[in-house]
This record gives C-alpha cells, structure tokens and sequence, in this order.
C-alpha cells in the first residue's frame, strides 16, 4: 500500500466526510501483516456479521477453516460447491427442513442467477484479508475497498470518482 496515498485519503476523508466510518478492503495473501488470523468459531458463523469487528478496527485474517458459513466458503473461493438445496436456501426454503431466506422468488429464479451471474472462483492465496482503511500498512494490498455509508457520503464518493472522469 502506497502509505502517502492512505494518509492523503485519510485527511480527504475527514476533512469532506468528518466522522464518517472509513471503508474496510480486503486481499488476498499468505502471509497476512498486523491480522489476527482467526480461529474457527471465533467469529459469528457469516464472514458478513464478522466486519463489525474490522470496523471497529480490528484486522482479520480467514482460511477455509475459519469462515463458517457454506455461502462464504464459496463466494470467498475456498469452495467449489453449494450446500445442498441452495435453490431453496435462497428462495422460498423447504417447509419444515429449511428456511428460506427469500431473495429470489423461486428455487428456478437461483439456479438461473447462479448459472449467468456467479462464476465460481478460486482463492488465489490461503488468507483473505480484512483491514479497516486506517490500519493498511506498506506491505498490504488493497484489491477491494468497501463503503458503508450513509447517503450524503456516498454521493460524496460518487462525485469524487467521476469528478475528473470524462466516461463515467
């Protein structure tokens, strides 16, 4: 990480957004830097509900082993394969064996979603890496950057990525 661009974004970042939560990225590597690597049942079960802690400040690393939830596995590339009944999982669920989470609204409507827009991919290292903007240090490598933000930041981050931009 370029540490002069970090701070350059830091005093940006108070200075248009105050006291705005900063982002958190994430990468992947070997060898993580300055991360707890994280002990299987350490966490909550979701990598999701985990990012409270690295908004707080606290970096953390994940292999396979830590990440608990089926979904994360896959979609963090430590998986190749959906837990059974995914379809349902995501839709509707199976009354009395599993509840459904309902974001598509049939196991039809998941598998046709899974099939054009969820291509499996592979960890390219062993950790993935979850570090709050503040805590990156010279040898991390940010491939992500994620904003939680209230709307004002986030169309204040919307301005300064195409403010000098001509195609966006």
């Amino acid at each position: 990480m370029d540490t002069a661009f970090k701070e350059k974004f830091l005093k940006l970042w108070k200075k248009y957004f105050n006291d705005a939560a900063l982002p958190i990225t994430f990468y992947y590597t070997d060898n993580p830097v300055n991360a707890e690597i994280v002990k299987p049942g350490s966490v909550p079960n979701c990598v999701i509900g985990a990012l409270v802690k690295v908004q707080k400040g606290q970096s953390l690393a994940f292999d396979v082993d830590a990440v608990g939830c089926p979904g994360g596995k896959r979609y963090l590339g430590f998986a190749e394969n959906l837990m059974p009944n995914f379809e349902y999982f995501l839709s509707c669920g199976i009354p009395g064996k599993l509840e459904g989470e309902r974001y598509k609204k049939s196991p039809e409507m998941v598998k046709e979603y899974m099939q054009k827009h969820a291509p499996v991919t592979k960890a390219p290292a062993k950790y993935i890496v979850f570090k709050r903007w503040d805590n990156l240090v010279k040898e991390d490598v940010p491939k992500v950057v994620v904003f939680f933000a209230m709307p004002d930041a986030l169309a204040g981050l919307y301005t300064l990525a195409s403010f000098d931009e001509v195609e966006q």
